[in-house]
């Protein structure tokens, strides 16, 4: 049985482009250009993992990788993700599927932040706590952060104010800003994408023509 590994991708872009592309016509238009390149490369990667996944079933058992494996859900499990956003996020492959899927609309921080709040939350360690408190906030939250993602300033303010002395609800605030912003935006994207529909169409079986 044929078995996928699905490579984390380096982040190629999220966010407004290159200030220094200037904001005439010409740079107007390789904006546009350099958007539709991004957008077929991560289409045809989503393509890529829909294709050669495994079909359901044990994974193999082997060597230990440090990539993952996802086996492909039947399209009855894909069609569950449909009936709630934490149905998705539960699934393995719908979590992997639906991180690229946001890194085809540059907004892949959204997930990473939340991941990492996920993280940081079953986090027991006072010490471990505040350093990864510190790097979620220099990762996702201070003004020109790598990955920041867009919430208010006061939101900002108080979890700059929250990390001084870390609690495992630092960034609870932030985290349910930006599942609501995913589940009733990228979400519902993510369910009319040609890729989720694709997991969720049932094979077809050949049909044999009577002999006459």
């Amino acid at each position: 049985m044929q078995s996928v590994m699905f490579l984390a991708v380096q982040h190629e872009y999220c966010g407004p482009m290159d200030k220094s592309a200037g904001s005439g016509p010409k740079s107007e238009e390789k904006r546009e250009k350099m958007k539709r390149t991004l957008l077929k490369d991560w289409k045809t990667r989503l393509s890529y993992f829909l294709q050669n996944s495994s079909t359901p079933g044990k994974p193999k058992t082997g060597k230990k990788s440090k990539q993952q494996t996802f086996i492909k859900p039947s399209p009855e499990e894909a069609q569950l993700w449909s009936e709630a956003f934490d149905e998705l996020l539960a699934s393995k492959y719908g979590l992997a599927a639906f991180r690229a899927f946001l890194k085809s609309e540059f907004c892949e921080e959204n997930i990473e932040f939340w991941l990492a709040c996920e993280d940081f939350k079953k986090t027991k360690s006072p010490q471990k706590l505040s350093s990864k408190a510190r790097k979620i906030y220099t990762d996702f939250i201070e003004k020109e952060a790598p990955k920041e993602i867009n919430i208010d300033f006061q939101t900002k303010t108080l979890i700059a104010q929250n990390i001084q002395e870390a609690t495992s609800g630092c960034f609870t605030t932030a985290q349910k800003r930006v599942y609501s912003l995913m589940e009733n935006n990228s979400y519902p994207r993510f369910l009319e994408s040609e890729f989720y529909q694709d997991l969720c169409k049932k094979p077809q079986i050949p049909t044999v023509p009577h002999a006459t």
